[in-house]
């Protein structure tokens, strides 16, 4: 019984202290990692709140994309009527003179002929 009392006494004395701090250091870490797992998951929780307003502002920018586009083709509409407004006051300033250079040739003739 000598040996057991002696396996017992060298536990005792040497692996139960051991064990005791690997048991204690192992608390600590467990309690460290808690903490680490609860500022993970708060960041988790900020990182899905920024990601939700993210999507909320990507949509308003979308809606207001789409607003300046519908706004730059009507703009477009416009300058393409304004632009055949001018083409036909051109046309028709250039017509006048048709006209009124016919109407003196026109005159010329009628002189000729009366003479």
């Amino acid at each position: 019984m000598d040996i057991k009392e002696a396996l017992r006494s060298f536990f005792k004395e040497i692996i139960l202290p051991e064990l005791t701090e690997i048991k204690s250091g192992q608390e600590r870490l467990n309690e460290r990692l808690n903490g680490v797992d609860k500022r993970l998951s708060d960041i988790n929780a900020h990182l899905v709140d920024q990601s939700r307003r993210i999507d909320a502002i990507r949509d308003e920018l979308n809606a207001r994309i789409g607003s300046v586009q519908n706004e730059i083709a009507e703009t477009n509409k416009r300058i393409d009527r304004l632009y055949e407004v001018i083409v036909r006051r051109e046309e028709h300033s250039q017509l006048q003179s048709k006209v009124a250079e016919i109407e003196r040739r026109l005159g010329e003739l009628e002189r000729k002929l009366a003479a």
